[in-house]
């Protein structure tokens, strides 16, 4: 090997050294630095390992000095701080649409990040409470067939399940693949849905990718209208218990004293609160009339009520007799 290899493979030791080994409070010293160099048959000596760090800070790795006895070197900022790989960890570990061998390959990319005593850290993630992994991993790669779709203008097919009695799939449409105008993916409660336009209903319908199968661009062109560039373009405002159907409503929620974290919770700033002499407050929220919104309703026991409009309010009192009857 060359002079000029060796100092190639010398600055490239260190540089890897210093990002996987050290951080903000662990460093290494110049013996430390010295003695890995030699295990991987590199000789240095201390004024060639100074002017290194200087070349590694002028290449932009901010490498300081820790102010202890004897003197560390470290990798001070990075891309990211700890807190926000943990938050990336966290959100890797709760996310339901993707399978748990993609979860801990995506968790070890974030680790690469991050020093080894960082990474010690980020083993001992929080404990995500009824956490649900998808059994399909070709969401990923699904939602990159859609997108293709989409930009090439052309119709995406696919097949599509649901679960039967039984637990198991069951093809829908017959077995035969849909054949339909990608509009949008949405991303809503920790799944991915495609909005799409049917041809034949002349309607617009939602259907989970994960339980789409054989994805592929189909040779038909996308069907194109106002009424699809405009849901393409809208916002997914309404949207606050999953992609379900039905009508837009403005509603207005009377809620308990000390429940106002509750709507908070739900639909943040889209909710408008007012508060009420008795300690109450008023709220007014955008919401689809759905059995899943009078669910939530009901499932409060009484601390949310509806209070307008009137429609909405016979809606509710309908869907709440159904279920008596049932």
């Amino acid at each position: 090997m060359t002079g000029n290899a060796r100092s190639k493979l010398k600055l490239l030791l260190l540089q890897k050294m210093l990002v996987e080994e050290t951080d903000a409070d662990h460093g290494l010293t110049m013996a430390d630095i010295l003695e890995r160099l030699a295990a991987e048959g590199v000789s240095a000596e201390r004024k060639g390992i100074y002017r290194d760090l200087d070349l590694l800070r002028d290449a932009g790795l901010d490498v300081r000095k820790r102010d202890c006895s004897p003197v560390e070197y470290a990798v001070g900022r990075r891309d990211f701080s700890l807190a926000e790989l943990m938050l990336l960890v966290d959100a890797v570990q709760s996310s339901r649409f993707i399978t748990q061998k993609q979860c801990n390959l995506l968790v070890g990319n974030i680790k690469s990040l991050a020093s080894r005593s960082q990474c010690a850290l980020l083993d001992k993630r929080i404990h995500v409470a009824g956490r649900i992994k998808s059994k399909n991993d070709s969401v990923f790669s699904s939602i990159d067939v859609i997108h293709e779709a989409m930009r090439q203008r052309r119709k995406v097919s696919f097949l599509y399940y649901k679960h039967g009695p039984d637990g198991e799939p069951v093809l829908q449409h017959g077995g035969k693949p849909y054949m339909l105008t990608a509009v949008k993916v949405v991303f809503a409660d920790g799944l991915y849905y495609l909005e799409a336009y049917s041809d034949s209903h002349e309607g617009f319908s939602d259907y989970r990718i994960d339980r789409m199968g054989r994805v592929a661009v189909a040779e038909a062109e996308a069907t194109r209208s106002p009424e699809i560039a405009r849901r393409a373009q809208e916002d997914s405002e309404y949207q606050y218990f999953g992609r379900m159907g039905g009508e837009k409503v403005v509603a207005t929620l009377e809620v308990a004293p000390d429940k106002a974290d509750i709507i908070i919770d739900r639909f943040g700033s889209d909710a408008t609160l007012a508060a009420r002499e008795d300690g109450s407050a008023q709220a007014v929220v955008p919401v689809r009339q759905s059995e899943q919104f009078f669910g939530w309703v009901a499932g409060l026991g009484g601390t949310v009520t509806i209070a307008a409009p009137e429609r909405l309010r016979n809606a509710y009192r309908a869907y709440l007799q159904r279920l008596l009857d049932a």
